[in-house]
């Protein structure tokens, strides 16, 4: 193993917490780039305090940074391309340009990973809207931007059809057929630039585009998980990947769909921290540094529960009753409504025992 590096990680939120928190594990520094402060890293980290695009700011961290890694992918490319050195981002920002837009995102995972996608039209103006076909249902998403359901318009009728004309007149965008699937699934994936190493497939369960629930492993047969994992691992290796992706796909009853990429630890994963020998944000560090992988193994079937803002107070209920359960509070200054201010793993293999904590609550 190396001896100890200095890794600056780009964004200061919760992903970037845990990242650091596993870096520290290992021995390693860790300088985080956030515009907050107070940030969730600041409690584990230093923190350059500035906007993400700010290239002073991170030409600094370069200055100061073995490796360089980021925690989402709205990072300003090109003004990282300007500072960092030749290596200092293992991850690269071709991978950052793809993710950050859903054509390139769509083209790269079709036509050079060649993977399976939902149908899918490049929408240039609202002009190629004019012979949508209604008896189907659509989703309008802005090519660059969107997340937990921002940027998006669902179309079902002619109802629908004026706010994604005007979604259209204002960006690029991608419309998207609706799939029939029977389940969201995930399956994080970290490389080193040689090698990869894959996670259990995850099952996800949403609420008003946020992820409520993670089930691991995904209830589905076995034959449907060894695609999803070969998928998954198909796509990393065409990137050469280095550290930690999420595929987000749709299983239905007989095949699998990719749907986005995420180039970075992810919601769904943070069930690994106890429910793996090595968690999603290990396997990321040891990737960005060129380290050798591990397999993963899962210790036993496991639900992952988000915290929102709105749920903070039953989810400490929770832990109160169920003391085996795992809490995690981020560290957010302020709890806001749909906001992710923590999670809870529980092992479990009844999945469907374990309640939401926004279940039967319209949030």
């Amino acid at each position: 193993m190396n001896s100890s590096k200095t890794i600056g990680i780009i964004g200061g939120g919760q992903l970037g917490q845990m990242m650091a928190i596993s870096a520290i594990y290992m021995g390693h520094k860790v300088i985080t780039l956030d515009p907050a402060a107070d940030c969730p890293a600041s409690r584990v980290s230093e923190v350059i305090v500035a906007p993400y695009d700010d290239v002073a700011a991170l030409r600094e961290l370069a200055e100061r940074c073995d490796v360089l890694t980021y925690e989402f992918e709205n990072v300003d490319a090109y003004g990282l391309d300007q500072v960092i050195k030749p290596g200092q981002l293992p991850q690269g920002t071709n991978l950052l340009r793809i993710s950050q837009n859903r054509i390139f995102e769509k083209d790269f995972l079709a036509n050079q990973a060649g993977v399976k996608v939902a149908p899918y039209k490049v929408i240039k103006s609202a002009k190629d809207l004019e012979t949508l076909d209604l008896s189907k249902n659509y989703v309008l998403k802005t090519a660059t931007g969107g997340y937990d359901g921002h940027g998006q318009v669902v179309v079902r009728s002619q109802e629908n059809l004026q706010a994604a004309r005007d979604l259209a007149d204002q960006a690029d965008c991608v419309l998207e057929e609706f799939v029939d699937f029977d389940l969201e699934i995930s399956v994080i994936v970290s490389g080193n630039g040689h090698d990869v190493t894959v996670f259990p497939v995850q099952e996800n369960i949403h609420r008003n585009n946020i992820l409520s629930k993670t089930i691991v492993p995904a209830r589905i047969s076995e034959d449907l998980a060894a695609k999803a994992k070969q998928m998954a691992i198909k796509i990393a290796e065409q990137l050469h990947l280095s550290g930690t992706l999420c595929v987000e796909m749709f299983a239905t009853a007989d095949d699998i769909l990719v749907n986005e990429i995420a180039p970075r630890p992810h919601n769904s994963g943070h069930y690994s921290i106890e429910a793996c020998d090595f968690s999603q944000f290990d396997t990321h560090i040891l990737g960005v540094l060129g380290e050798t992988l591990p397999a993963i193994h899962l210790h036993a079937p496991a639900v992952m529960l988000n915290v929102l803002g709105q749920h903070v107070e039953k989810a400490q209920d929770f832990v109160h009753a169920h003391p085996s359960a795992h809490l995690h509070l981020y560290g957010k200054a302020e709890a806001k409504h749909n906001r992710k201010m923590g999670h809870v793993t529980v092992f479990s293999d009844k999945p469907e025992e374990v309640a939401e904590f926004g279940e039967g609550i319209d949030f």
